[in-house]
């Protein structure tokens, strides 16, 4: 069977991909920090449709955790065949001289660093070279990166800057060793990790308005096209970033 695990996944694009891996025949591991609750229930929707999903609860930029969660998709559902680097956080909306140190560390230890230990676990898992039979990893970026997120979001969007660099790297680093390295990099998308960053509604609008397609995306856009990339279908496919922006 092929196994999949999915950080942040107990909500946003990180649910939905978590619900269309296990539609596309993968156990998934449903990874989360606070919200047991939420993936629980994705995992209860999983089984239900007759699939195989745990929740593992692990903070992703937490070394020990990481290894105790990897450790659990193995013993719960078997090999890893692929990750979802989904878990990741906004911040403080505010030009620079407005953030602090500390929140500074958390954004990169959560976005990079975390996404970082991910992949790392995965490819001691992977790697051909080190008896594994392949696989994929798809990273979660963001539009801001090439944007760069001026006056609100310049450090997120400086910690996505990390994530392509690294996706565009290690698919260099691991190619080899038959795992593929891709990233999904979205922009304006429909999920309440906005609203919980306090994102003014109006900025939201005004973004929408340079939006060619003329509207927001969605959390099951996104993941479709994660999905299609840990797939065969996808198999000349690595060190590529996909922009999700309709257009912009």
């Amino acid at each position: 069977m092929k196994v999949v695990l999915v950080t942040g996944a107990s909500r946003g694009i990180g649910a939905a991909t978590a619900l269309l891996a296990a539609r596309s025949g993968y156990a998934v591991g449903v990874n989360y920090v606070e919200r047991g609750e939420r993936a629980q229930r994705i995992v209860e929707q999983i089984r239900a449709a007759g699939g195989t999903a745990v929740a593992l609860q692990a903070d992703t930029s937490d070394e020990a955790q990481v290894v105790g969660m990897f450790e659990r998709v193995e013993r719960e559902l078997g090999p890893l065949t692929a990750l979802v680097n989904n878990a990741g956080i906004v911040g403080r909306p505010g030009r620079l001289e407005d953030c602090d140190a500390d929140g500074l560390r958390r954004l990169f230890d959560v976005n990079v660093i975390g996404l970082m230990l991910c992949a790392r676990a995965a490819i001691a898992r992977l790697s051909t070279a080190r008896g594994g039979r392949g696989g994929s990893i798809v990273n979660i970026s963001s539009i801001a990166a090439t944007l760069g997120g001026a006056n609100r979001w310049l450090a997120y969007a400086a910690s996505k800057g990390a994530v392509n660099t690294l996706t565009i790297g290690l698919a260099q680093e691991v190619g080899g060793e038959g795992i593929r390295v891709n990233a999904v990099s979205p922009g304006l998308i429909d999920t309440d990790i906005r609203a919980a960053a306090g994102v003014d509604p109006r900025v939201d609008a005004a973004i929408v308005a340079q939006v060619p397609l003329g509207r927001i995306g969605t959390p099951q856009e996104c993941a479709e096209a994660i999905v299609w990339l840990l797939s065969e279908a996808a198999a000349y496919i690595s060190g590529a970033i996909l922009p999700l922006t309709g257009g912009r």
